[in-house]
């Protein structure tokens, strides 16, 4: 009788828990979740979008020009004043090279070797040669490598990938609505780790079964079925809420923090590497991308160049569907000697769940990624409002519909419970803030409970 009474207000705290967590999460998850469905399939739909930009048509019997006289040309066709940051040399026989461009660093001096995102990764818009006025805008130019013929120029920030990506994690906004999204990531959790306690079978709860029935209607039927697929889920979930808070502004800085006290932090390449003049001229386009083939062969790269007279050749992986291949080489700009190396043996394990992770949340691992991504979008949409449906069913009419607390829920708290709380508001600074408020509003809820039974 005491462990079912335990039990019992552990249940009513849980699922209070479990419903302010969906009613602070379950707003912007929805929005979250619609807009991450049209992310994951930013690659059909840039494919349709740009595809006169990023694929050609070899002619027949032809051979691609050297690298250098397709960077000339696009060069040409970008204002003064910007500079060549990377290089995407054609993976395919169809596809264009990608020449990316932005405003001169502040560091572009003789040691400037920090090596900017690849031309494939960062997002770029069809336009004109010349789209903006504004020169310093980064940019992406294509050409034909079989003829040096510029196919036209990208302003980066109008790609419909980059919209989409800030439509997804800041609502077409700057700063002032990402922490936003953040707070609705960390509720999204607990709402998924209480949801998962509620559903667990246990022997008391015999008549709640953990597999949905079959001919069962009205709340039961929805509270089935929420629960089953939510539960379903939830795997799929801790993989895009935990990789989505690795880049968020709070949260992802204690992660990072975390991961350099833990040695965790992926290798970097030594600031200090540079190239000594050697007399005669530094490595061209093509010598330093036939160079960088030999050593990673087939595997697309991103090119970045020297900087100063003792910068040095960088390379990197340009293709996101392959983790493994992920790898960082230096090259001395005028030999081509290795002055550093490293693949996917030289990951930390938190590096290489990070190149995994990150990629599969943005569906960028192939389609049986984005089938995967959509499907679970489609569970979550269902879990969601499944939820609310089962809310307006239960409240009363001009009641406020809170889930009722047992005497003595708050003090039934498990101990790994509090413990797991305790660690995820340390994680999560704004799961932190917002649980403190969250508090004096349950705490001014019971003062108000006590009131109403005093009288």
């Amino acid at each position: 009788m005491h462990t079912t009474s335990l039990h019992a207000r552990r249940r009513s705290l849980f699922w209070r828990i479990h419903f302010w967590a969906a009613l602070i999460a379950s707003p912007f998850a929805l929005v979250a979740t619609l807009t991450g469905l049209l992310y994951v399939f930013t690659p059909q739909i840039e494919a349709t979008l740009y595809g006169h930009l990023e694929r050609v048509t070899p002619p027949a019997g032809a051979a691609p020009l050297p690298l250098d006289a397709a960077v000339a040309a696009a060069r040409r066709a970008v204002p003064a004043g910007l500079e060549i940051a990377t290089v995407v040399p054609p993976a395919s026989p169809r596809d264009a090279l990608k020449v990316g461009f932005a405003p001169p660093s502040r560091a572009a001096g003789e040691h400037a070797n920090h090596a900017p995102q690849p031309a494939s990764a960062v997002p770029a818009t069809a336009a004109a040669p010349v789209p903006r006025a504004a020169a310093a805008a980064r940019r992406t130019v294509f050409v034909d490598p079989y003829d040096a013929r510029v196919l036209g120029t990208q302003v980066d920030e109008d790609r419909f990938s980059e919209w989409a990506r800030r439509l997804h994690s800041r609502l077409l906004q700057g700063e002032s609505l990402r922490w936003m999204i953040e707070l609705a990531a960390s509720w999204m959790l607990v709402m998924l780790l209480t949801g998962v306690w509620l559903w667990w079978p246990r022997p008391e709860q015999a008549s709640q079964p953990a597999l949905p029935r079959a001919g069962v209607r009205g709340r039961q039927g929805w509270r089935q079925w929420h629960a089953f697929l939510g539960v379903l889920l939830g795997v799929l979930s801790l993989v895009i809420i935990l990789t989505g808070l690795t880049w968020s502004k709070y949260a992802g800085s204690q992660v990072r923090s975390a991961r350099d006290w833990a040695g965790q932090a992926s290798p970097q390449v030594p600031a200090h590497l540079h190239s000594m003049p050697t007399g005669g001229p530094r490595l061209g386009w093509q010598e330093a991308w036939q160079r960088t083939r030999a050593l990673v062969p087939g595997v697309p790269v991103v090119l970045t160049p020297p900087r100063g007279p003792h910068g040095v050749w960088r390379a990197g992986s340009a293709d996101r569907r392959h983790p493994a291949d992920r790898f960082d080489l230096v090259l001395n700009a005028y030999d081509g000697q290795v002055l550093y190396r490293a693949g996917w043996e030289r990951q930390t394990a938190f590096g290489k769940a990070t190149a995994v992770g990150i990629p599969f949340h943005r569906g960028e691992l192939g389609l049986w990624n984005q089938v995967l991504l959509f499907v679970f979008g489609a569970g979550v949409l269902f879990s969601l409002l499944s939820g609310w449906v089962m809310f307006f069913k239960r409240r009363r009419t001009g009641r406020l519909g809170l889930p009722k607390l047992l005497p003595g829920a708050w003090r039934s708290a498990p101990t790994w419970a509090l413990l797991l709380g305790a660690g995820l508001c340390v994680l999560m600074p704004l799961l932190a803030l917002s649980t403190l408020l969250l508090a004096a509003v349950e705490l001014a809820l019971g003062r108000a409970r006590n009131r109403a039974a005093a009288m």
